[in-house]
């Protein structure tokens, strides 16, 4: 493993936190995520047009950058740093795997080069709060109940009379699906007997579909719930035989796509987290260098010195997992799991070295806090990312349950 980054990895980041520090500070942020599409349209339209940003991962041959997705995590080490509200996550690291490993030709062509251009947004819909468990990253995602597993709840599909699907059902958090142009829907048909999880095309415009935005802890992830009501949609992918081995066919390709997108999608947030928590930490630093107490800056004091060096440890640590998850996605689970523990252990340290003015919810540094806390919510937590890591690689499978298999 060559872990040093090229001359174009290192232009792209420098480019990108210039571009960042001028547009994205943390006045910016909180105006941007009060307007109705919850991001600056302007500046993520810069992104997409400068740097290609939301194309990093697609192929040349569809309008995209055709790097690999360790240049996006790269790139959201970045967007972390700065905290920044945007479509790039749900679009770029949630649906255009998504749409690149189960579409057919025709939709690759009609939706990459849109996605990568930035000018379609996309989000990946999944039924209640199992995003974590539908990207296999808390729990095997096979089973199916997460989606409804057949029965009432969870989004239902069926055939249109006139040929097409229609969708009934409801995902009460939407990571970007007040704003995405496009929804791909996790949806179960068959029934009890022939239950399978497939995905589906969703526009904004279709008759049905209902979406409002939801009150969340971090206004930089905001989240929607979507509504389905006798919703046309269009499958993602070649529609199935209806013999029952095509269903179990279709329905495991699906599911080992939205396993392998959420692989990559950790390596990506692990990034993420790492850059939030390393500039929550370069905050307090430059805070604890200036404020004085008893005749000197606050930073000189030994016990302070001792607390700024765990967290500093903890971050490098979490830098040194993500980079290696970036470059072997496999790895993506763990190195989340110990990306967001960094971020909320700064955050938190953060917000008690700031002292008196950092318990004010309006200060800065409870938007790392914010972020640290939903994205465990969203998808963590901690402890299950760990356990379910153990569990993929047989850390406690006994000798026996090792022969069985």
């Amino acid at each position: 493993m060559d872990a040093a980054f090229t001359a174009e990895q290192d232009e792209m980041r420098r480019t990108l936190r210039e571009i960042l520090g001028k547009r994205c500070g943390p006045d910016e942020v909180k105006a941007a995520v009060r307007t109705a599409a919850g991001h600056d349209r302007e500046l993520w339209q810069r992104l997409a047009q400068q740097l290609g940003l939301p194309g990093i991962a697609v192929a040349e041959e569809y309008g995209g950058v055709g790097c690999t997705p360790a240049d996006l995590a790269l790139a959201c080490e970045e967007t972390g740093r700065a905290l920044l509200p945007s479509p790039l996550l749900a679009t770029a690291a949630l649906a255009v795997p998504l749409v690149t490993a189960l579409g057919t030709a025709a939709q690759r062509s009609g939706l990459l080069p849109a996605l990568a251009a930035g000018g379609l947004t996309a989000a990946l819909a999944v039924p209640g709060p199992a995003l974590s468990t539908a990207l296999a990253l808390t729990g095997d995602n096979t089973p199916g109940e997460w989606a409804g597993g057949g029965r009432a709840g969870g989004v239902q599909a069926r055939p249109g009379e006139g040929g097409g699907w229609r969708l009934y059902g409801e995902a009460a958090q939407v990571l970007d699906g007040h704003s995405a142009s496009l929804l791909l829907v996790a949806a179960h048909t068959g029934g009890f007997a022939r239950s399978r999880t497939l995905l589906f095309l969703v526009r904004e415009d279709a008759p049905g579909l209902a979406r409002s935005r939801q009150a969340t802890l971090d206004e930089t992830r905001p989240q929607a719930r979507v509504q389905l009501r006798d919703t046309p949609a269009e499958l993602l992918g070649a529609d199935a035989d209806a013999d029952a081995d095509a269903d179990n066919a279709a329905d495991g390709t699906v599911l080992d796509a939205l396993a392998a997108t959420g692989r990559t999608a950790a390596a990506v947030l692990a990034c993420e987290a790492v850059g939030a928590a390393g500039q929550a930490l370069a905050r307090t630093v430059e805070y604890v260098r200036q404020r004085e107490q008893f005749g000197r800056p606050i930073g000189s004091f030994q016990a302070v010195k001792h607390r700024l060096a765990d967290l500093y440890v903890h971050v490098q640590a979490a830098r040194s997992a993500a980079y290696y998850a970036a470059w072997d996605p496999r790895q993506g689970g763990l190195a989340l799991a110990q990306a967001l523990e960094a971020l909320r252990i700064t955050a938190g340290e953060a917000i008690q070295l700031h002292g008196g003015i950092g318990f004010t919810w309006e200060h800065d540094a409870h938007l790392y806090f914010k972020r640290a806390a939903a994205d465990e919510l969203l998808f963590g937590p901690v402890h299950r990312l760990r356990a379910h890591a153990a569990h993929r690689s047989g850390l406690f499978t006994t000798p026996q349950e090792k022969v069985a298999v």
